[in-house]
């Protein structure tokens, strides 16, 4: 039968030629682009099971590893069962030399140890990957948190703190308050510009022992401490006058704190006003106003205080007194500071004509 011109008035498409308001070319691509991500998937799933098999084998030296530290508490027959590899397998690992991989997995638990030692426990993987680098030691800072994890070691986290009942609660605040120089801006450009200031308190079987403490947020040093079974003025006044003679701040370095009644008392007042130190306070019920001390607080309690039982307040006191001038002062990296201790980062960093001036 012939078309001819009729059949293609008619609407009849040679062959090969798309029908109209239907895909062809475009369907060939949505084809390759379905093609590519079936590809990708692939790549993805082959990515997987090889990650997936690298944890497996982790997880089988593990096992062996806790085999052979447990033969003599059970028998190895039980033991392979009850976690599921042979014993063959267990025999096979026990005759085949460490990896490099294993041995330097060793080498590096052996220096974590000794930097979680010198941090009294405290650190976690990433301030114990920054000692490794001080210490020259190449690795990364995810391998380090695998072998802590592997060991079982952790670093100290802040809990939640709890105010003491009864006498431990803040007097009122007094009308003659301070206004607030620092407007949440917890940060200065050079030593002794801005000290903060806080009070804390920790249990002891004898009762509360009350911490006064004075910061330079420059460095986080704790520039002046006081401790006492009391929260009279004295407290926070004796902090300041410790921070006084051992900075010799220059005029107009500004003392911030909150409105308890210790640092709106006449006392701290005739201080400051002797050493020309500008007082400051935040808003009323408001700790983000003080949060470089709160936070700071809360650094004390979860290294030095929670998890201890204390005999006595002159027990906790020198227990405080050594973390703070030891530890604290000297040896606590901060990640603000570049991971240096304050003793670390004003060393690097204090002027030398100030360090002279300090030093006359």
């Amino acid at each position: 039968m012939r078309l001819g011109q009729e059949g293609r008035r008619r609407g009849l498409r040679p062959v090969g030629q798309p029908l109209p308001g239907r895909r062809g070319e475009p369907q060939a691509q949505e084809g390759e682009r379905a093609a590519q991500a079936r590809e990708r998937d692939t790549f993805k799933s082959e990515r997987l099971l090889r990650q997936q098999a690298a944890v497996g084998a982790r997880a089988e030296r593990a096992k062996f590893a806790f085999i052979l530290l447990s033969e003599g508490v059970w028998t190895i027959s039980e033991m392979c069962s009850a976690l599921g590899v042979t014993r063959q397998g267990y025999r096979a690992w026990r005759k085949r030399p460490p990896s490099a991989h294993d041995r330097r997995d060793g080498e590096l638990a052996a220096m974590i140890s000794e930097v979680r030692a010198a941090s009294r426990g405290i650190y976690g993987a990433p301030k114990v990957f920054q000692e490794l680098r001080k210490a020259g030691a190449r690795t990364s800072r995810k391998r380090v948190a695998r072998i802590m994890r592997e060991s079982g070691w952790a670093g100290t986290t802040r809990g939640c703190a709890r105010r003491p009942k009864g006498g431990a609660k803040q007097a009122a605040p007094q009308p003659c308050a301070a206004p607030d120089l620092v407007k949440r801006d917890f940060s200065a450009d050079g030593p002794d510009r801005l000290w903060f200031a806080d009070i804390t308190y920790v249990r002891t079987r004898q009762g509360w022992l009350y911490l006064a403490v004075v910061m330079d947020v420059w460095s986080r040093m704790i520039v002046g401490w006081s401790m006492s079974a009391s929260m009279a003025a004295e407290l926070a006044d004796d902090a300041l006058k410790m921070a006084i003679a051992r900075r010799r701040p220059g005029k107009g370095c500004v003392h911030h704190s909150d409105h308890g009644s210790q640092y709106a008392s006449l006392l701290l007042g005739k201080t400051m006003r002797e050493a020309v130190i500008e007082p400051s306070m935040g808003s009323i019920s408001s700790p983000w106003d003080n949060a470089a001390m709160e936070s700071l607080m809360g650094v004390i309690k979860a290294e030095c205080v929670h998890a201890r039982t204390f005999e006595s307040r002159e027990r906790a006191a020198l227990e405080i007194f050594e973390y703070i001038e030891c530890f604290y002062n000297r040896v606590r990296t901060h990640s603000a500071l570049g991971y240096l201790s304050p003793e670390e980062f004003e060393r690097a960093n204090r002027p030398e004509d100030d360090r002279r001036l300090k030093a006359a």
